[in-house]
């Protein structure tokens, strides 16, 4: 893989918050994507309808990934404690965990019964030897054998100090009235005294918990006793994009909805039927999980080992590229990076967009998106933008009272926009 880029939206005028695209974030310094050997990364909690790596203090997350070397590589992994802005923090491990910040990842398996082998690894946070003790951003990075960085991976753990409501509502604005959502919400801390809300807490905003859709450092527009008001008319908006595409690989051998033809090679091949840019077209509902995706087979019963691997084939017919954007297929596959992999390359014989992929068995959510030269990304240039459009907003409380080391994270809300409440 070479050069990777992660884009991060800070938009902040006057309280005015509005996402157009999203910029190249320097966050993207500690952000490490997989080697082209280590295949579907998940980091999620314990509930299967959860998929966001944000859990309560003390609850468990789970990693796993797969190595496609089939080697039985020994990997070890390190937990360090983040700042706000996802800088690694100035404490040592011993003030935010107990036992071992870095150790050996003990779970691993071979694949069985699977035309690409591969070794299994899975780590659960916390275990029997570390247990994280304070709220806060959280990096886990994978190590080889030698001590090198293989790939990292973002989570935060919350301590709900206050309560967060979240509304969803449709745009006032008639330029946007039918593309976007504005986000309102309120923070309620009766047990939580505040010297000064408006330096202490911080706030920052997820659509559909993409970490590049972020809006950061979000100001109350009101203090009300003990209640942080954020009710921006139009001020905290986000485009609401368009539902996300799928394919369904759980019975790899066969063509299913959205799969034209599969062909077994040296391992399966999966082509998808070609996907036409919908940004000129009507709004049609699909039922999406919000760009993430889940593992599942018919073929076998435990998907971890005995899930096979397919390349998936995507092609798109986009004739609008007057600027000559670079074109991604985008989502939760590969935690919402731009990479070379992901990248599609316009085939002039075919006149499509292609892109090739490998994937695990399962069905997958995807879309996409648009990058321009200054490495901006343009969520709803090729897919348009429909407020009917099924979202998820999630708001994140952070606390950094005057004097402390660390930011805290005290709260945690969300909202659908199912219910757009005008």
């Amino acid at each position: 893989m070479n050069n990777v880029f992660y884009f991060l939206k800070k938009s902040v005028l006057i309280c005015l918050f509005s996402i157009i695209f999203l910029p190249l974030s320097a966050q993207r310094n500690n952000i490490i994507p997989p080697p082209p050997f280590i295949k579907t990364v998940v980091l999620k909690p314990l509930d299967p309808e959860v998929y966001a790596p944000i859990v309560k203090l003390g609850e468990k997350l789970i990693l796993s990934f797969d190595d496609i070397n089939a080697g039985e590589n020994i990997y070890s992994y390190r937990i360090e404690h983040c700042d706000y802005n996802w800088q690694i923090s100035n404490l040592s491990s011993t003030e935010y965990m107990t036992g071992f910040a870095t150790d050996r990842i003990r779970n691993y398996q071979n694949s069985f019964n699977t035309l690409q082998y591969y070794t299994h690894y899975k780590l659960s946070i916390p275990n029997k030897n570390n247990k994280i003790k304070i709220s806060g951003n959280y990096l886990i990075s994978v190590l080889d054998d030698f001590g090198n960085v293989l790939f990292t991976r973002r989570f935060i753990m919350y301590q709900p100090k206050v309560n967060v409501g979240v509304t969803a509502h449709r745009s006032t604005d008639a330029a946007t009235i039918n593309e976007k959502h504005s986000i309102q919400f309120v923070i309620n801390h009766q047990n939580l005294f505040l010297n000064d809300p408006y330096q202490e807490i911080k706030v920052d905003v997820y659509q559909n918990n993409d970490w590049n859709s972020v809006i950061k450092n979000v100001k109350p527009k009101y203090v009300r006793g003990s209640q942080l008001l954020y009710n921006y008319v139009d001020g905290l908006s986000y485009w609401a994009g368009n539902e996300y595409l799928y394919f369904d690989t759980k019975e790899i051998r066969s063509a299913t909805n959205n799969i034209f033809r599969t062909r077994r090679d040296n391992i399966f091949n999966t082509y998808l039927y070609m996907d036409e840019a919908r940004g000129n077209r009507p709004y049609s509902f699909y039922p999406d999980v919000n760009g993430n995706f889940v593992l599942r087979t018919l073929d076998a019963q435990d998907v971890s080992l005995e899930g096979d691997y397919s390349f998936v084939h995507f092609s798109l017919q986009y004739k609008d590229n007057l600027d000559n954007d670079e074109i991604y297929v985008y989502g939760n596959f590969n935690d919402w990076q731009i990479t070379e992999e992901n990248r599609m390359f316009y085939n002039e014989k075919s006149g499509l967009y292609e892109s090739t992929m490998l994937f695990k068995q399962g069905f997958f959510n995807y879309t996409y998106v648009a990058v321009n030269k200054d490495f901006r990304i343009n969520p709803y240039k090729v897919e348009g933008s429909f407020y009917q459009t099924e979202n998820n907003y999630s708001v994140i409380v952070y606390y950094r009272k005057f004097g402390d080391r660390y930011d805290q994270v005290i709260g945690h809300g969300s909202a659908n926009s199912k219910k757009l409440l005008n």
